[in-house]
């Protein structure tokens, strides 16, 4: 792959990834499947090819913006494709912690129900390009409060994609934050994340924001359209399909991993909710996707 030089910020304590930059000329970044343990902020100066994400298959081309939360499986091929890639580390810019600034999260990133990508139009490309070029020029310069200044331009960066997003139809707008309600339906979110692993029930979430089941199953409902057990179930059920197809994990060690007793158990679950076994699964969307 040709790239120019990588801009790496690191931590000090421990010399972990923080935040890069890269640019790239061709998708040999990406044209294996790809489980970056940082968020990712991909955008096509050039050329045109295909994403390959959560089971879809998307048609990407110049001034395609893609968003990937950490560990997000997906897959790049393409022709004469040139473009930047931003990523950074959760404690470097924390997406939960800044969504009342820039509420972008369950919008360009964390959101399985949605495409994991934005065109730029015409008229926004000089404004994100210059948003690019400012990021990379500090970088360079490494001066006072440089990582101050770069989370200013990521934040300007994720608040004007994010409304181009919302403005082409293609999700609903933020949540108003000021509302207890929206409060706990990012919470409820953000725990579903951590501990999809290990809680089931809408109980136990319930007991962790200090609600009872019927007042979060109304908020939820209000919002989404659907029950709480429906959005535990459905993140369940997307970890589940990643194992299944991009690893060769036994049934078995993904239901222990995913919090089931038995294997028995899983697989009874994971039939109800998309109609197939996880083995039947497996087989189909490997014949399909190879």
């Amino acid at each position: 792959m040709t790239t120019t030089p990588d801009f790496v910020l690191t931590n000090p304590i421990d010399g972990s990834l923080g935040f890069r930059m890269v640019h790239f000329e061709s998708d040999e970044h990406f044209n294996e499947l790809q489980r970056v343990a940082h968020f990712s902020i991909i955008w096509l100066f050039d050329g045109e090819g295909t994403l390959k994400a959560e089971f879809t298959e998307y048609n990407i081309s110049k001034g395609t913006m893609l968003f990937f939360a950490p560990f997000h499986p997906f897959m790049i091929r393409g022709d004469n494709m040139k473009g930047v890639m931003l990523n950074f580390h959760h404690d470097f810019f924390c997406v939960i912690k800044h969504h009342k600034e820039v509420a972008c999260d369950g919008i360009l990133f964390n959101n399985i129900h949605q495409t994991p990508l934005v065109h730029i139009p015409a008229d926004e490309y000089t404004m994100i390009q210059q948003l690019i070029n400012q990021v990379a020029n500090e970088l360079q310069i490494a001066g006072l409060a440089q990582h101050d200044l770069l989370i200013s331009y990521l934040k300007i960066l994720l608040i004007n994609v994010t409304r181009i997003k919302v403005s082409q139809n293609i999700v609903k707008p933020p949540l108003k934050e000021q509302t207890s309600e929206s409060e706990a339906l990012l919470q409820f979110k953000a725990y579903i994340d951590k501990h999809f692993r290990e809680k089931h029930s809408a109980g136990e979430y319930a007991d962790m924001l200090n609600m009872t089941v019927k007042n979060l199953g109304k908020i939820v409902k209000d919002h989404y359209g659907r029950t709480p057990t429906d959005m535990i179930t459905e993140r369940i059920i997307v970890e589940a399909k990643r194992d299944l197809y991009h690893t060769n994990k036994p049934v078995k060690e993904i239901a222990y991993e995913l919090g089931f007793k038995d294997e028995y158990h899983f697989s009874r679950y994971f039939k109800n909710a998309i109609n197939t076994s996880p083995h039947a699964f497996r087989t189909s969307l490997k014949k399909a996707w190879n």
